[in-house]
């Protein structure tokens, strides 16, 4: 792939199917979020070539799963190296095709490193257990164990907000597990997942396992789950797709990563100066664009106006523009139509009893960072997944009432809470009905080892190399009679 510059004109780019490049029977452009600009022009395959692609994955899968762990560690262990070496480029790229900006996108590649890093060790870790059968009358004279084993083909469907990471999420255990993989990234991000390709085939891994295929979810997608090739089905994205995706999976495995609008506490006796830095983070981010973005805050009525205050004078300090600009905080959302669906839900806070604390408008096409206060739970900024920088921010009189009010969405992958009473901390840890609480921190917070994911329609399984690891294998039990 050539690195893509400001400079740099539209790229065809093509599928990957059992090592090889292929042309799509159709092309379609690639604008950037931010300038309109086209960058590339993608291969839209059909369900055939998806067939083809799912057959390359079927047959690789002896090549990989009777590879030896410490061989299939050194090839992940050869992309990390490789995107080491082309991480500036790397996060350009996602830069360039996600609006995402370049601060931000530079972090992903690190993350991204990290991932691989991690899937690499991973691969000499996937081990069973023995069987004590003697506890049993029936079992003595006999012995046995477990052992994991490769899944097979597994079909990964990623988002376009963490275009590299998110891939290596689902590739990277995968890989690491002994499975072949049919990759089809989101259609506004697909470079990113076609350039760490590449560098898996320059990695040495055999060709079939890893296929890249492009173009629209109805086609692509369905083509991999509904395939009785495919064994299992990963997939991050909304929840009435992944619902779609459970729906047409029949016996298949699912790990379903889908939304959420996490909240924050903050209890009475935090110092609030302490944590404004992380509260920008975890709301402003990528634009809000990031599934465990913090979008709800509910601040002790104690602490809430000095938070409000010193909240909303940093947000207004963010800088808005050019994703390609080292000083860029927020840039365009994923395209302009998510930009029109946020100004209307933050239309709608105007008609109720809400106040816009900062933002609400747009700057030069990019929706500034908003901190809505005072807001019912049934609006929509409230209640559904904004994916947006927006941010409520709502006075609460004790931990209780602020557990009740987290509680209360159909969402629960993760929230967080600030507070110095261990009590309190115990207590949200206890109570609040989702994947992962943070305590003294905002639900933003992810590393890629950890496990992760929700509850309620936040989704099924976890991520996190380990446990994506066992997600992806199935364990076979072996007994041996003796008598």
């Amino acid at each position: 792939m050539n690195k893509i510059t400001s400079e740099t004109k539209s790229i065809k780019q093509f599928l990957l199917i059992n090592g090889e490049k292929v042309e799509g029977p159709a092309y379609a452009p690639l604008y950037s979020p931010y300038s309109g600009e086209e960058i590339a022009q993608i291969a839209m395959a059909d369900k055939e070539l998806t067939k083809q692609a799912i057959t390359a994955a079927y047959n690789a899968r002896g090549a990989i799963s009777k590879m030896p762990a410490y061989q299939r560690a050194e090839i992940l262990e050869r992309v990390v190296a490789l995107l080491k070496e082309r991480a500036d480029e790397a996060a350009e790229i996602i830069s360039r095709e996600s609006a995402k900006p370049i601060v931000f996108a530079k972090a992903e590649v690190a993350r991204t490193i990290e991932t691989y890093k991690f899937s690499a060790e991973e691969a000499k870790r996937i081990h069973g257990e023995t069987i004590p059968f003697d506890a049993a009358a029936g079992g003595v004279g006999r012995i046995g164990y477990t052992v994991r084993e490769p899944i097979g083909v597994i079909g990964a469907i990623t988002p376009f907000n963490f275009p590299l990471n998110l891939v290596a999420h689902k590739v990277g255990p995968a890989i690491a597990a002994g499975n072949t993989v049919v990759l089809k990234p989101a259609s506004q991000t697909p470079l990113s997942a076609l350039f760490i390709a590449e560098l898996f085939v320059e990695a040495g891994l055999p060709a079939g396992v890893l296929n890249v295929v492009t173009g629209p979810g109805g086609t692509v997608g369905d083509a991999i789950v509904e395939d009785d090739r495919v064994s299992m089905v990963t997939f991050t994205g909304s929840p009435s797709v992944g619902i779609g995706i459970r729906s047409k999976a029949g016996l298949k495995k699912t790990t379903l990563e889908l939304g959420s609008n996490s909240a924050l506490i903050i209890d009475k006796d935090i110092q609030i100066e302490d944590i404004i830095d992380r509260c920008i983070i975890g709301a402003f981010s990528n634009q809000g664009q990031v599934c465990i973005s913090l979008q709800r805050v509910y601040a002790h009525e104690q602490v809430y106006d000095e938070f409000i205050k010193k909240f909303t004078e940093a947000a207004k300090k963010l800088k808005v523009g050019d994703p390609l600009d080292p000083d860029t905080y927020i840039s365009a959302l994923i395209a302009k139509g998510e930009a029109e669906r946020v100004l209307g839900w933050i239309e709608e806070t105007k008609e109720s009893n809400a106040q816009i604390a900062t933002g609400g408008k747009l700057q030069n096409g990019i929706l500034e960072p908003t901190i809505v206060t005072g807001a019912d739970s049934e609006l929509k900024v409230s209640c559904q997944e904004a994916f947006a920088p927006v941010v409520v921010v709502n006075k609460i009189s004790s931990i209780e009432e602020a557990v009740e009010l987290v509680n209360d969405s159909r969402y629960g992958l993760q929230a967080g809470i600030y507070t110095n009473n261990i009590k309190n901390a115990l207590y949200a840890a206890q109570e609040l009905h989702v994947g992962g609480v943070m305590i003294n921190d905002v639900p933003t917070y992810r590393v890629d080892q950890m496990p992760y994911g929700g509850v309620k329609e936040s989704g099924t399984g976890r991520e996190g190399i380990k446990y994506a690891v066992e997600e992806m294998t199935e364990m076979k039990l072996v007994v041996w009679n003796q008598s």
